[in-house]
């Protein structure tokens, strides 16, 4: 039986080593929910949206990707490998 690798919830690459988990309602505003998402991916989503933001949009991953930031995000991290590093700016 082969292993499927998990996707990450954001860019839906494969996971690598190093994986994450993202509260979809940030623990702060009460959340329990959590997804893997890759280190660089979470790191984007926090540099693009508030913690209040997060609470309203919960687990609509295709509410955060209408944000012009991160789906240029997602769209230039399609490509990379699962375990790339690269410095994240905020956008917000």
């Amino acid at each position: 039986m082969s292993a499927v690798a998990e996707a990450c919830w954001l860019c839906d690459r494969p996971l690598g080593r190093r994986v994450q988990q993202h509260h979809t309602v940030p623990k702060s505003k009460k959340g329990r929910t959590t997804v893997s998402v890759h280190p660089i991916c979470h790191r984007a989503i926090h540099a693009n949206f508030t913690n209040a933001e997060l609470a309203r949009i919960g687990e609509d991953r295709t509410a955060l990707l209408e944000r012009d930031a991160l789906r240029k995000f997602a769209e230039w991290v399609a490509d990379k490998p699962p375990d790339f590093h690269a410095p994240t700016r905020s956008r917000r």
